[in-house]
């Protein structure tokens, strides 16, 4: 299945996914500020506009149990052998640590 999303759109979802689970876990936004440590004009512009920082997103969400889950989500895959030949070749390359387009 593929989902056309745009990042506006995932931002809005991302923040009605935050307050919501602070709902679910019975936290006001001001007991949720103080136990991320992010500002609480911070979160209140978070929950209304989708507007936050990937430092302060990750704050909440550690807070709220979905911190494991964003970095397994965000995880490289390997890729799996089509053939013998693939294999051959992948025990002669070494790993990329850079890209090779700007």
């Amino acid at each position: 299945m593929v989902l056309f999303i745009t990042p506006a759109r995932a931002q809005k979802k991302l923040a009605e996914q935050v307050r919501a689970k602070r709902l679910q876990m019975n936290l006001t936004q001001i007991g949720l500020s103080r136990r991320s440590g992010v500002p609480l004009p911070t979160l209140r512009k978070f929950e209304q506009k989708s507007v936050i920082s990937l430092e302060s997103f990750l704050k909440i969400q550690m807070v709220l149990g979905g911190l494991e889950d964003i970095v397994k989500a965000t995880q490289v895959k390997e890729v799996g052998f089509s053939s013998i030949d693939d294999v051959l070749m992948a025990e002669n390359e070494n790993t990329r640590k850079r890209g090779k387009r700007n």
